[in-house]
């Protein structure tokens, strides 16, 4: 259930809420969510920080590790979505980040990607990723692994709070 229906599907089921922190995605996971007939009942919106200020300012991602570290880093993807789920009270916060071509960035070959999930109770989840392809392809697989790995940390949230419910067992 990597997509955007079977997402946005979980997230009503449960009354929970999404927000969107994208760069190399340029609105593309929103889009993605937005195409979703009843999208509204858990989307509540999405910042489209292209620009490396836009992440500072707009997410509160620290300014001393975008000057360190560049934009294209595993923190930044996970402070990206803290902040679009802070600033967006939603419960759940996901974030595109990365080097769609046709040149490098921040010192990171055209493919690097990191994606992130942040979510209640501190729950942070990054994954980096070595995409092959056009700019297209790449910027496509990446609105595809963040909705995958939010699927993945909504499961996981899931069966926690089954076993709370079920004594431990």
């Amino acid at each position: 259930m990597s997509d955007a229906a079977g997402v946005l599907a979980l997230l009503a089921e449960r009354g929970e809420t999404l927000a969107v922190a994208e760069s190399l995605t340029g609105g593309l996971v929103a889009a993605e969510l937005t195409s979703v007939p009843g999208a509204s009942k858990s989307f509540r919106g999405s910042v489209t920080a292209y620009a490396t200020a836009l992440k500072r300012d707009l997410l509160g991602v620290d300014e001393a590790l975008l000057a360190e570290r560049g934009a294209v880093h595993p923190e930044v993807a996970a402070q990206m979505a803290a902040g679009a789920r802070a600033r967006m009270a939603a419960g759940w916060g996901i974030a595109t980040t990365g080097v769609a071509g046709p040149e490098p960035q921040d010192g990171q070959p055209v493919g690097t990607v990191f994606v992130a999930v942040a979510g209640p109770d501190g729950t942070r989840k990054v994954a980096a990723l070595r995409l092959n392809g056009d700019r297209a392809e790449i910027r496509r697989e990446s609105v595809r692994s963040v909705l995958e790995l939010l699927a993945g940390e909504l499961s996981a949230n899931e069966r926690a709070q089954d076993t709370e419910q079920n004594g431990g067992n």
